[in-house]
């Protein structure tokens, strides 16, 4: 059996618990590199066969599972964050069929909300943002015309930009050529939770700049939009003592 497991940001104590205990019962742990915070192998038990995709391509990837299944070992694949968010699984997935190696899925939390609880930020307040968009710019992997960068932006919502730190000065102009202004609020998060964990709090239009004098150049997830400095909101009518819910009745304003 392979379990896909997600790592989480960074910080050790936010994998999930039912993550903890797929590393814990693992005979054999295949993990993404320095994607994922080493320190949580050593959750594994001692005897424990680790490999680092890293430094292996999906064919080898797969031959390792098929070959410790064949022994009846349980193999978890350690990924970053989320696997499903850029974590390439389907394709881990779809050989696994071929093989006929049963698999299951562990949720992992993503960058992006790791950021946003190192920010105590919320991405959805009520007259800022009601949506938000996980995103990347194109690089080697190509992005469909339709979700660029550009075509988000004119959505005015709140944005997490993915494997795009590399490319800041671009990102910032498609941002705005998207209809974003200059002076929108971004946060550049380098290994959101982690212990080396760095942050710069600016503009579209100064983050490319600040975001190399900070050293931040990978690694690192863009939040883009008023929510990232949670001002001009209005209050949500989820507490409003002035609306009623199934729960709790409306209390007049002279109550």
């Amino acid at each position: 059996m392979v379990h896909f497991v997600g790592a989480g940001p960074g910080a050790v104590d936010l994998i999930t618990v039912r993550g903890q205990n797929c590393l814990m019962k693992a005979d054999v742990v295949i993990y993404a590199g320095s994607l994922v915070n080493p320190e949580l192998l050593k959750l594994c038990r001692e005897d424990v066969e680790i490999y680092n995709s890293a430094k292996m391509d999906l064919p080898e990837i797969i031959d390792v599972m098929k070959k410790k299944t064949e022994e009846g070992k349980d193999i978890v694949r350690l990924h970053t964050g989320e696997p499903s968010l850029y974590g390439a699984i389907r394709e881990q997935m779809d050989q696994l069929d071929r093989l006929n190696i049963p698999y299951d899925s562990c949720p992992g939390v993503t960058a992006a909300f790791g950021a946003a609880a190192r920010l105590n930020m919320e991405y959805t307040l009520p007259g800022v943002s009601q949506s938000l968009i996980l995103t990347r710019m194109e690089g080697r992997t190509s992005v469909p015309q339709a979700e660029s960068i550009e075509s988000f932006a004119a959505h005015q919502c709140s944005m997490a930009i993915y494997l795009s730190a590399g490319m800041l000065s671009e990102l910032a102009r498609k941002l705005v050529v998207g209809g974003r202004s200059p002076d929108t609020p971004v946060a550049v998060i380098y290994k959101a939770t982690w212990p080396e964990e760095k942050r710069v709090h600016t503009t579209i239009s100064r983050m490319a700049e600040e975001a190399a004098r900070a050293g931040i150049d990978r690694t690192a997830v863009v939040l883009v939009g008023d929510a990232v400095i949670g001002s001009g909101y209005q209050n949500s009518k989820l507490y409003d003592p002035t609306f009623e819910t199934e729960y709790r009745p409306a209390r007049n304003n002279q109550d």
